[in-house]
């Protein structure tokens, strides 16, 4: 994006040679420079890219990849944080938080903004989900009760930053990561966690993870099993 000093004259210039007003000129500047500066990635190809089907993505948001680009875009979403742009989706297009992340990270990996596995700014996420056969709110408990997690999550030990009840939380770890876990039912005796772990150094960081989140989520089912 210009230096408010060079956008406001270039704004001015355009207005001299167009004859727009101050807010025209300077839309169709902001909106030539998200066109040259945006990656592109082809149509056919943003739901490999995302990593979701466009069939799951409509059947659970009303809107294939294609549209959420382009409501996205429109928005100036590429020029928003992660957690700015899950919100937006989440409060202005009425999309569960669970799928409103799931949006976000498609757009961001559509758009260029990171890689899989990778956070907006560097460094690496891991996202890890599984589906229990147990009621959303025992669902929760397991991960909101710290008597209860340390059934099935011996460590890292965990601090919880925010929660929403049977929706979300977050958590902290001692090594400074921060772990966000998402909570959907499935039914009314079935529900899916999305847990993802965040701020991880490398690659390798991330594997290790990976495998640990797992391990750790296998646990969990066998725990709550009946």
């Amino acid at each position: 994006m210009p230096e408010s000093k060079d956008l406001e004259r270039l704004v001015r210039a355009r207005m001299t040679k167009t004859g727009e007003s101050y807010t025209a000129a300077r839309a169709q500047l902001l909106d030539k420079h998200s066109r040259e500066t945006v990656p592109s990635t082809p149509k056919a190809r943003y739901a490999q890219v995302a990593g979701m089907s466009d069939a799951a993505v409509q059947n659970k948001t009303g809107r294939t990849w294609v549209q959420w680009v382009g409501v996205l875009d429109a928005g100036e979403a590429h020029a928003m944080s992660h957690r700015d742009i899950a919100r937006y989706v989440h409060e202005q297009h009425q999309v569960s938080l669970w799928w409103a992340q799931t949006v976000t990270i498609g757009y961001e990996r559509i758009r260029g903004l990171r890689e899989k596995g990778q956070r907006r700014g560097g460094g690496y996420d891991v996202n890890k989900s599984r589906t229990v056969p147990v009621p959303l709110h025992r669902l929760y408990q397991a991960f909101s009760t710290a008597r209860v997690r340390r059934r099935w999550l011996p460590d890292p030990e965990l601090t919880v930053r925010t929660s929403t009840r049977d929706k979300s939380i977050r958590f902290r770890t001692t090594g400074g990561d921060g772990v966000e876990v998402y909570f959907q039912a499935k039914g009314e005796q079935k529900s899916q966690v999305q847990v993802q772990h965040r701020q991880l150094a490398t690659p390798a960081d991330a594997e290790t993870v990976r495998a640990y989140w797992t391990e750790a989520l296998a646990r969990l089912t066998v725990l709550l099993s009946p």
